[in-house]
């Protein structure tokens, strides 16, 4: 079976935001803890990604939003190994924001598991040019979006169902054991 983690952003995914909706609704989901949400350490921050993953029992499938996003960029080898998927959503730019400097520079090698990269044209935390770089550096395939700001509870996603079914296509392949990713049929290419 394979586990979800939710791995939340820069300060974290309050209520209402689809990571927090996710948690609660889907079977097994686990949330990842951080100790600081307001002043992250890029080392404390993957340190929490990698030990949540290494205590689940088998395959993951992991859902990050934002800074999220680029501390699973950061995994070590040995965390990122029980990856079999990855939804990276609307992911930060971590030199925009001082606070946030710890995280970069942010890693450009492919990522050793299938990824889905969704951005949006507006996103004020990072360039839609920034993310396509991020998708193609990382090997992820990209779903570009317009107008959806940065993807969370401020730009009116609560549930967000395409983020459902975008998980849903890494899972279904996670547990087959393939690496092809059936995307939803309206996003196919």
């Amino acid at each position: 079976m394979v586990s979800i983690i939710i791995v939340p952003g820069w300060r974290d995914s309050g209520p209402g935001h689809w990571q927090s909706l996710w948690a609660e609704q889907l079977p097994g989901a686990v949330r990842v803890r951080q100790d600081d949400w307001i002043t992250p350490s890029r080392s404390a921050w993957v340190a929490s990604i990698a030990r949540t993953l290494l205590e689940q029992p088998g395959p993951v499938v992991i859902a990050a939003h934002s800074l999220g996003c680029i501390a699973t960029a950061h995994l070590p080898p040995e965390a990122a190994r029980r990856i079999h998927g990855a939804l990276l959503v609307a992911p930060a730019d971590p030199e925009r924001r001082a606070v946030l400097a710890d995280f970069a520079p942010v890693p450009c090698q492919p990522l050793p598991y299938p990824s889905i990269l969704v951005a949006s044209s507006n996103d004020p935390y990072c360039p839609a040019r920034l993310a396509s770089a991020y998708a193609r550096a990382w090997g992820s395939e990209l779903v570009r979006l317009q107008n959806l700001g940065h993807i969370n509870t401020e730009s009116g996603h609560g549930d967000w169902p395409l983020g459902l079914a975008l998980l849903a296509a890494l899972t279904g392949a996670a547990e087959q054991g393939t690496s092809v990713l059936p995307l939803p049929h309206h996003l196919e290419t």
